[in-house]
């Protein structure tokens, strides 16, 4: 297979894994790889409500929480699903990436 998407369990998404350069992909496999992945990137936004969602909750509970430790716990929770979304909205602008490169 010269290329695949696989599913990245942080990120709650598949990525595509490309065995070689986009250059070297025909019209019509760049056309499929971005078809699939423009239905994955479609789902991204929702994908990043749902963290905020959990986030906010995280943020609520730290505000409450009176254990030291158990606020460490929770801000690195929050550290983490930030950096989940920032991962999330760089995928997000990889479509325009390619789709820039395929027309050069």
């Amino acid at each position: 297979m010269r290329y695949e998407f696989t599913l990245d369990e942080r990120l709650g998404i598949r990525i595509p894994l490309l065995h070689h350069e986009w250059e070297e992909y025909t019209g019509e496999e760049r056309s499929a790889i971005l078809l699939e992945w423009e239905e994955i990137r479609a789902r991204i936004p929702d994908r990043i409500i749902a963290l905020e969602k959990v986030i906010n909750h995280r943020q609520a509970a730290l505000y409450e929480e009176e254990d030291f430790i158990r606020s460490c716990e929770l801000n690195q929770e929050i550290a983490e699903l930030a950096s989940t979304i920032n991962d999330l909205n760089i995928w997000f602008r990889v479509e325009q990436d390619y789709d820039t490169r395929a027309h050069h």
